[in-house]
């Protein structure tokens, strides 16, 4: 017998709240609903979760700060957010806390429902990745979430963090701002846009400064590779 998905909904809005997990039930999943960033908190602190929905706009703190929360206990469980702002500089707040996926309200059952699925299927892959992974002297601990150089410890953003992670599992790989875009940020890769760029700078400053072999390497017009020359 399957599992069922147990995921929790942390939406303030009542009707709302109450439409998804209706929608859920009909899918077979089963859920919680918080309609605050404190009972959201304290229920996931309670209970095994496979995912959560998290709304940005709470009454007591914003679904960002109940986000970063989340990530400090559990660094892989999938986290879909829900949210009346849709800018990219919003989408971008929202993955920097490790978000996984964005949706914008007003939004269609069915594409919520997608996502949900796809988040799913993604999580138990992550799941089964070796613990820590090396390249150099460069070490990544999946579990504890910390990054190190030559002993040394690098302090990484959520965002910074599942960056250098994409490009260590992909270690001699040429990977394309496209497939960083996809893979990192869960979003389409506009060509009129930097924040790849800018993301990879951040990075490279922080684990190859001060070093002489040099791991974070550009390949122009290609992309980005990570490897020990």
């Amino acid at each position: 017998m399957v599992e069922r998905k147990n995921i929790l909904i942390v939406e303030d809005e009542t009707k709302v709240a109450a439409f998804i997990h209706k929608g859920l039930q009909t899918q077979d999943f089963s859920s919680d609903i918080a309609d605050c960033g404190f009972q959201a908190l304290n229920l996931f602190n309670q209970n095994h979760y496979d995912l959560v929905i998290l709304d940005i706009g709470l009454p007591d703190m914003s679904g960002l700060a109940v986000c970063e929360q989340i990530r400090k206990s559990d660094s892989r469980i999938p986290v879909l957010m829900l949210t009346a702002m849709g800018s990219l500089a919003d989408k971008l707040s929202g993955f920097e806390v490790g978000t996984n996926d964005y949706l914008v309200k007003p939004f269609d059952f069915m594409e919520l429902l997608v996502r949900v699925k796809s988040l799913l299927k993604y999580y138990p892959e992550k799941v089964k990745q070796q613990e820590i992974l090396q390249v150099a002297d460069l070490e990544l601990d999946l579990n504890e979430k910390i990054a190190r150089r030559a002993g040394k410890e690098i302090e990484l953003t959520a965002r910074e963090f599942s960056l250098l992670e994409y490009l260590m599992i992909n270690k001699g790989k040429v990977v394309s701002k496209i497939e960083l875009a996809e893979k990192v940020w869960d979003i389409n890769f506009d060509t009129r846009t930097n924040f790849v760029e800018v993301y990879i700078n951040y990075v490279r400053n922080k684990v190859d400064k001060g070093h002489l072999n040099k791991l974070i390497h550009t390949v122009v017009g290609m992309g980005y590779i990570l490897k020990q020359k």
